[in-house]
C-alpha cells in the first residue's frame, strides 16, 4: 500500500497534471481551441471567445509565454496583431478530439 507522500510525489511529477496546470483554466483552453481554427487578431479572439480584454489579453500573454501561442505584429495602419498556435499548441488537437469525444459520450447522461 502507498504511502500518502508516495502519492504526493507521484502526482506532483504527473505529466496530465502538469499539463493540465498549464492549460487546464477555462479561458486558456478556449483560446487554444479557437485558434485551431488559424490565425486571428485581438479583437475576433475576443468575440469568439467571449472574454473581456483584460481576461484575453493576460490569457495570450500566460499562452505566448508558455510556447502555446506566438503573436505576430503587421505593420500599416493601424498596426495589426495575431495570434496562432505553435507547434506545440497544435499537438494539442488530438487531446482536445479525445476530450470532445468522450464529452459526447458521458456528459449526457
Amino acid at each position: 500500500m502507498s504511502s500518502t507522500a508516495d502519492l504526493e510525489a507521484e502526482y506532483r511529477d504527473c505529466p496530465v497534471i502538469e499539463t493540465l496546470e498549464q492549460i487546464g483554466s477555462r479561458w486558456r483552453m478556449t483560446v487554444i481551441h479557437v485558434l485551431r481554427e488559424g490565425e486571428l487578431r485581438f479583437n475576433e479572439l475576443k468575440r469568439a471567445t467571449d472574454a473581456n480584454s483584460q481576461t484575453l489579453s493576460r490569457v495570450l500573454d500566460d499562452l505566448e509565454e508558455q510556447g502555446y501561442v506566438e503573436r505576430r505584429v503587421a505593420e500599416g495602419s493601424p498596426v495589426a496583431v495575431y495570434y496562432s498556435l505553435t507547434r506545440k499548441g497544435q499537438e494539442l488537437h488530438g487531446a482536445f478530439d479525445e476530450i470532445a469525444e468522450w464529452a459526447e459520450t458521458w456528459l449526457d447522461e
